[in-house]
């Protein structure tokens, strides 16, 4: 599938998300967005601070705990779709800090435009861009953060060059993202409805692919089991085990092997 072709899918499947408030993925149906994000390692007190219109119900994990930010900071959120982890990161940066968003789905930044907006928070801006060609200068950010979507990158290599880029030298980079321990089966790789649901990747090639990209210290941290039902339940998933059955074991094998998990990396200072 061409990246443009990815990425266009993506744009559209999280235009209406934006719209619609709909949830990402099967596993939170039915699960109100603050129910979900304290799930997957939210505190009460993260979405007492945030605006309950900036939460989704869209990530992984919770990157904004594991980068550990400090008052003053320059913080980049890559995919920063209604804002949430935009906004939890601001409150830990403070006045003397910012934060920058950037999403590449207009409907996205209005609703976290609006948000910044209507409640006052001065310290955070949204732009409008691909991660993959970053609108933002060389050097100029002390930490990149993402949550759950460089997984949904057609090319994500080029994604994580650009996040070195505007790092300063000593900058971290703290991904929220899902893995597997096995291969995403080939039939499973080229169905749109999974490409924008959310597949993991490999965890080899990710590690593999943030040392390419220049950083160090690399580290997969905060690994917890992925609800194997979330994916081999999906109707995009249960069409191709009913037309092909022998698939199966296949597919329970790759479904049970994903986990969420915090990926790092440290841009060197020389």
């Amino acid at each position: 599938m061409r990246p443009e072709t990815i990425r266009s899918a993506v744009r559209e499947r999280y235009s209406s998300i934006a719209v619609e408030e709909a949830c990402c993925g099967p596993s939170c149906c039915g699960t109100s967005e603050a129910a979900l994000s304290e799930a997957i390692g939210y505190t009460a007190e993260d979405l007492a601070g945030a605006p309950a219109e900036a939460n989704l119900g869209l990530g992984s994990g919770n990157p904004v705990a594991a980068a550990e930010l400090q008052p003053g900071q320059t913080v980049l959120d890559l995919g920063s779709g209604g804002g949430l982890d935009c906004f939890i990161a601001a409150s830990k940066v403070g006045p003397t800090g910012r934060v920058i968003g950037v999403d590449m789905t207009p409907e996205m930044l209005d609703r976290a435009q609006k948000t910044a907006s209507e409640r006052g928070v001065d310290n955070v801006e949204f732009r409008l861009g691909e991660v993959e060609a970053l609108p933002v200068a060389d050097q100029s950010v002390d930490v990149v953060i993402s949550n759950c979507v460089l997984n949904l990158s057609p090319e994500r290599s080029l994604a994580l060059r650009e996040a070195h880029r505007v790092l300063r030298p000593g900058g971290r980079l703290v991904i929220s993202d899902l893995i597997s321990e096995v291969a995403v089966p080939d039939h499973l790789r080229e169905e749109a409805g999974l490409v924008t649901a959310c597949l993991p990747v490999h965890r080899d090639e990710y590690v593999a692919e943030l040392r390419a990209a220049g950083f160090e210290d690399v580290a997969v941290t905060g690994e917890r089991p992925y609800p194997a039902e979330a994916l081999s339940s999906t109707p995009v998933v249960s069409r191709i085990l009913e037309e092909r059955p022998e698939l199966a074991d296949e597919v329970t094998r790759f479904a049970g092997s994903v986990r969420g998990a915090i990926l790092s990396g440290v841009k060197p200072t020389g």
